[in-house]
């Protein structure tokens, strides 16, 4: 009976398909510090026993169907740091929470819990998450969020909080999230935002916002993300906001904005998403905004006037501009005319539309000429003969001839199954890396792009494929690797992704020693990569299982922040045995493990022991059919000997905290599958292990 072992400190039993109650009898593991339940189907009320375990630091319930309210005795569990309930039926107030002082995550979405937030909670020290989405809250953000300096995440949408923002949220300068929607907060947006250098997402619609928008917001350099519609704010839109090179998204529509369209929108290079629509804006559509390709542009019902700009002219065109009778068109039947004066005669236009041809026939000529001309030296097949199918994700500042043009042996940086890759470097100075896929075995094409062949693909996968793609191209989290687009032609394929200056953390670890990883630099790269995995797992639509987890496939940026790529593609291309690819044994030697959620996070965990012992997952010194994860465990009986097994490089002073961290690693690599934890777990107990800052002082 495991509720008779007194000494366990350690329990997870999640996505195990308990039923029932959570017996009383857990009250006896008086020395447990973290109780795992999370994902079953257990039911009734959190006993009140649970307040015997004073020692517990994690504790997981979330995805099950508890009911009632949070026991009394969780106000004892004062060494308590992480919380999560999510996902039951819950009720009640949470103003006992106040007495955890060493809170670090709290997470309480989507369930049925009341009243007030108390004043205590907002300002925790420690905290890092404050998650309560999808309640029944009342009552305001208090003061007292200044002192939650390291607090990151603000997650309180879909409640009844109400209010004022208190100008204090902007002394908490390590957010980087914050999701108010959905609520009931009035009154201005806080001046001193823009002292958050951190925030990356800013959601604020459906509330009562009032004022204007604050010009500091254009300080927020790490913003990607701007949502305030359906409040009353008014006044002009900053010009500053377009001068945020990150932003993707800007949605302002219902509101009470005045004053012209900033030009400056129009040269944000990654937006792709406006929307100003019902607002009061006046004065023509800038220019600007012709130069970019919209996955959404929404103008409509605002006081515009002039000319709509020939470009944005598109099927959806009257949607997009309806509600504005100054503006006026010669193409859009449903608005006006425009006058002569307003924009060029059909004389110039239909002038310079046959120069445009004109210089595009001539064009097209010169480049069939010269790539006919390379192709009978290259004696290989000319890709821009091909007819290419483009699908674009993000806003693109390329052309598919740039794509093509990089296609050469001198910008090839990686050879692997799955195709080759190249760096595109284009005229803007932007680099991209491009993942050619031949989809059928050609002897032309093997001699000139010198490709590895990938079987044919089957028409039954045809759409598993661009399902795939448009799993990825749906994706937006800052440690997976940015899909800009994918071309496809009747035999191979090419996936536009962002490039990373810095290479795999494979090349860092084991082959490039210019610049060796110091401890600080490793640990930032594991939790950076946990945070990848985790999104997949539990923060997409559908959960992502990744299959080729490890060190090669973790890319690293200029600042050595990890990017997760190679979403196994090629992988599903060739697994022509099964029904469903996600049932097919992939991976790679030294990181495979049976293929479902966990094998990532047992490969995950192989990639922690290389960060922490610097070696390869497989090495001639682990002896025969043996890996990494066998060697380690065969060196950690004790503390001498698992510092014996770290790498080298690592300062002594660190050497602590990889410690900890390799024992999370051996926990990612449990057999069975079933003791593994959730990536969510793996983030909460790598954050709980961050390298502690020394602080040097000066005396006299």
């Amino acid at each position: 009976q495991i509720l008779e072992l007194k000494k366990l400190t350690f329990l997870d039993l999640g996505y195990c398909g308990i039923k029932g109650r959570i017996p009383r009898a857990i009250g006896n593991l008086t020395v447990l510090t973290d109780l795992q339940l999370q994902n079953n189907g257990l039911s009734g009320k959190i006993p009140v026993e649970i307040g015997k375990l004073q020692k517990l630091r994690r504790l997981q319930l979330y995805d099950n169907r508890l009911q009632g309210k949070l026991p009394v005795g969780l106000r004892n569990l004062t060494k308590l740091e992480y919380l999560d309930v999510s996902r039951n039926q819950l009720e009640g107030d949470i103003s006992l929470l106040r007495y955890l002082t060493n809170m670090v995550s709290l997470q309480l979405t989507e369930n049925l819990f009341t009243g007030i937030v108390p004043a205590g909670i907002w300002g925790l020290p420690k905290m890092v998450t404050i998650d309560i989405t999808s309640n029944q809250f009342e009552g305001p953000i208090t003061s007292d969020i200044k002192n939650a300096k390291e607090i990151r995440r603000l997650s309180t949408a879909w409640n009844k909080l109400s209010g004022e923002l208190p100008e204090e949220i902007s002394e908490a300068t390590s957010l980087e999230i914050i999701e108010l929607s959905d609520n009931q907060f009035s009154g201005k947006i806080p001046r001193g935002i823009g002292e958050l250098k951190r925030l990356s997402s800013l959601e604020l619609q459906y509330n009562r916002l009032s004022g204007s928008i604050p010009e500091s917001l254009s300080s927020c350099r790490s913003i990607t993300v701007i949502n305030m519609a359906h409040n009353h704010l008014a006044r002009k839109i900053p010009r500053g906001i377009g001068e945020l090179k990150g932003l993707s998204s800007l949605e302002l529509q219902e509101n009470g904005l005045s004053g012209s369209i900033p030009s400056s929108l129009g040269s944000s290079p990654l937006l792709d998403i406006l929307d100003l629509s019902q607002n009061e804006l006046s004065g023509n559509i800038p220019k600007s905004l012709s130069s970019h390709s919209w996955r959404v542009l929404y103008l409509s019902n605002n006081r515009l006037s002039g000319p709509i700009p020939l470009s944005l002219v598109t099927a959806a065109s009257e949607r997009n501009f309806e509600g504005n009778p100054g503006l006026c068109s010669s193409i859009i039947k449903s608005f006006r005319q425009c006058p002569p004066d307003s924009s060029m005669s059909k004389d110039v236009r239909t002038l310079i539309t046959c120069l445009a041809l004109g210089g595009a026939t001539i064009l097209l000529a010169s480049l069939v000429c010269f790539f006919y001309l390379k192709r009978k030296k290259d004696h290989g097949p000319c890709l821009k003969e091909k007819s290419w199918e483009v699908k674009s994700f993000h806003r693109l500042t390329f052309t598919e001839n740039e794509i093509l043009d990089s296609l050469q042996q001198q910008n090839l940086i990686g050879r692997g199954g799955s195709g080759n890759v190249y760096k595109a470097t284009l005229s803007n100075g932007l680099d991209l890396a491009v993942k050619h896929i031949w989809l059928k075995d050609s002897h032309a094409s093997r001699r000139s792009q010198n490709s590895k062949p990938i079987q044919s693909k089957p028409d039954s996968k045809a759409k598993e494929f661009d399902t795939e793609v448009r799993t990825l191209s749906s994706i937006r989290h800052v440690n997976v690797v940015k899909l800009y687009c994918s071309m496809t032609s009747q035999d191979s394929s090419l996936l536009v992704y962002e490039y990373l200056p810095n290479g795999s953390l494979w090349d860092r670890l084991h082959t490039c020693r210019e610049t060796e990883l110091d401890w600080d630099a490793r640990y930032h790269i594991a939790v950076g990569a946990a945070k990848g995995l985790e999104y997949l797992h539990h923060g997409c639509e559908r959960s992502v299982i990744h299959r080729d987890i490890k060190s090669s496939n973790i890319l690293l940026d200029e600042f050595l922040k990890p990017r997760i790529a190679d979403f196994g593609l090629a992988k599903m291309v060739q697994a022509n045995g099964g029904r469903d690819w996600t049932h097919v044994i992939v991976g790679t030697h030294g990181y495979i493990a049976p293929v479902n959620e966990k094998s990532d996070v047992y490969s995950f965990g192989v990639v922690l022991m290389e960060l922490v012992i610097g070696k390869r997952p497989t090495e001639p010194e682990y002896g025969d059919d043996k890996d990494i994860v066998t060697w380690v465990l065969s060196k950690t009986k004790d503390k001498a000997s698992v510092w014996g097994i770290i790498d080298p490089r690592i300062a002594d002073a660190s050497k602590e905290y990889a410690t900890k961290v390799l024992k999370i690693a051996i926990f990612c690599t449990n057999t069975p599958a079933a003791l593994r934890p959730t990536m969510r777990t793996v983030v909460q107990m790598l954050e709980a292990a961050e390298p502690r800052q020394l602080v040097t002082v000066a005396i006299g």
